[in-house]
């Protein structure tokens, strides 16, 4: 790949809108779909949400956990469908949070982030927890490639407020760290490589973003609660740098690939609308 994720994502965006659609195909939506709980109806939930989609949203999540469930044949299911992503010309976001250190991340990240790696997706989620330095490995691979990466700053979970929230000597929350470590790797013009995840339904933090200049994927939409005017709310003046996420809201609609391409165009519609007034 020759030019940067941050420069194939930004004419993804101004191509189609910035929404990314989740292939988060659990149990409930494949009976919901009426198909069989295996790696046959995770392929035809998965590979029909590119097929109806795939002309119409800028980037698809595939979250691997529903894919890995299914063992092997899971695993085979998800190649297909990031080949499948990539045909489609959106761009893929693999769903992993991978975090580890040494030679362990840099293992990840050839999964992941290599050319020729039938798992390689244009971008993947990255936790911070041993440390933003020790995902270095896997940032430094995705610059060289082309690629890019997600680091987790402020989720949406219960559970992660008193960690993420929980303030440093300087006065700091963890999350602002997170931040500001990630802004460092985005130095140069045009949108850097190097993006974070704040879930859309956190509310008005007092975060700074002011100097992020990279993506920052917000899941929550929908479905868990967070609507266009949290955007704003959330992310202030960054709110253009914002990819908001949904699954449920849009899986919901399916299988009629007809109601899934109104469902996600509505919500497209709306996004729209609250950045332009915002």
């Amino acid at each position: 790949m020759t030019s940067t994720y941050g420069d194939r994502l930004s004419a993804a965006v101004a191509r189609r809108g910035s929404l990314c659609v989740g292939i988060d195909p659990h149990p409930a939506i494949l009976k919901a779909w009426g198909l069989s709980v295996d790696a046959a109806g995770l392929e035809r939930c998965a590979r029909g949400m590119v097929e109806a989609l795939g002309e119409t949203v800028a980037v698809f999540k595939p979250q691997s956990a529903f894919f890995e469930a299914h063992g092997a044949a899971g695993i085979a299911v998800l190649e297909r469908t990031l080949a499948d992503i990539a045909a489609s010309s959106a761009l893929s976001l693999l769903d992993v949070k991978r975090g580890d250190i040494g030679s362990t991340m840099d293992a990840y990240a050839a999964a992941y982030l290599t050319d020729g790696s039938p798992l390689a997706a244009d971008a993947i989620t990255l936790s911070p927890y041993l440390g933003v330095g020790a995902l270095s490995g896997a940032i430094d691979q995705a610059v060289s490639q082309g690629r890019g990466v997600y680091v987790l700053a402020l989720t949406s979970n219960p559970e992660g407020r008193e960690l993420q929230n929980a303030q440093l000597s300087d006065g700091r929350p963890v999350a602002q760290l997170i931040i500001d470590q990630v802004s460092e790797c985005n130095q140069g013009s045009g949108l850097g490589s190097v993006g974070l995840v704040v879930g859309a339904t956190v509310g008005r933090t007092g975060l700074d973003f002011s100097r992020v200049n990279g993506s920052i994927l917000a899941p929550g939409y929908g479905v868990q609660g967070a609507g266009p005017d949290d955007l704003i709310e959330v992310f202030g003046p960054a709110a253009p740098l914002v990819l908001p996420a949904t699954s449920r809201q849009v899986m919901s609609a399916g299988p009629d690939p007809t109601d899934l391409q109104a469902e996600a165009r509505s919500i497209l519609g709306a996004i729209k609308s609250a950045l332009a007034v915002g």
